[in-house]
């Protein structure tokens, strides 16, 4: 197998989704904005540095999705998906999947945010392999908690080998902005640094890795 790794936020996309969500409920009018912009941007700052408990940040966005019925989420993510992340999707992240699905290889999207917010948003991209953190579902109904390991830095690769298993990759190629998840990029054959934060941006030029800019 010849494997591609697309990260999704700030990647593929020109936002982030997960605080995207966050915001798109405040301006809905669908949570208290004064309480879940400060908590939303604080765990967005904790992910920037380095510094997110992942469990704790999706244990906060997945206490709205206990609270309402899979029908009204499926209708709400929609209305997400037309206002804010259609938006965002970058036409070179496009063209990024297109060329190595012409080259055959396995595509697969990873990403730290929770299945719920991200499995769509890949499916637009084209891509229906996903691993993401999962939000735990009993009998049909979100519980709020976190199911099995968080896909958060070096769980990422923890989560990638559970994946893989059984399966021989040969080459692969990872695709990220985020120091977050230099130990997938250090994995991979080829690691492409895709519009980098900074401490991304200076592993890469001492790794040598590829460095490109999808804003434009």
């Amino acid at each position: 197998m010849k494997l591609a790794l697309f990260d999704l936020d700030h990647t593929l996309l020109n936002t982030d989704s997960d605080h995207s969500w966050g915001e798109f409920l405040v301006s809905e009018g669908l949570v208290d904005p004064v309480r879940h912009r400060q908590i939303n941007d604080q765990f967005y700052e904790d992910y920037k540095a380095g510094q997110l408990n992942p469990y704790a940040y999706n244990e906060f966005v997945f206490q709205f999705l206990t609270q309402h019925d899979n029908d009204y989420l499926s209708d709400l993510h929609n209305q997400f998906m037309q206002k804010v992340i259609r938006p965002k999707m970058r036409p070179k992240g496009f063209a990024a999947i297109q060329k190595h699905k012409d080259l055959g290889h396995e595509i697969v999207g990873i990403t730290a945010t929770s299945d719920f917010i991200t499995a769509p948003i890949f499916r637009e991209f084209g891509i229906s392999e996903i691993i993401a953190t999962n939000a735990e579902v009993i009998d049909g109904q979100y519980t709020g908690k976190v199911a099995g390991l968080a896909c958060y830095q070096k769980g990422k690769l923890d989560r990638l080998d559970q994946w893989l298993e059984g399966r021989q990759v040969c080459e692969s190629w990872a695709y990220s902005d985020s120091i977050n998840d230099r130990f997938l990029l250090e994995h991979a054959t080829h690691a492409i640094a895709v519009n980098p934060d900074e401490q991304l941006a200076q592993l890469a030029q001492q790794q040598g890795w590829e460095i490109q800019d999808w804003s434009i």
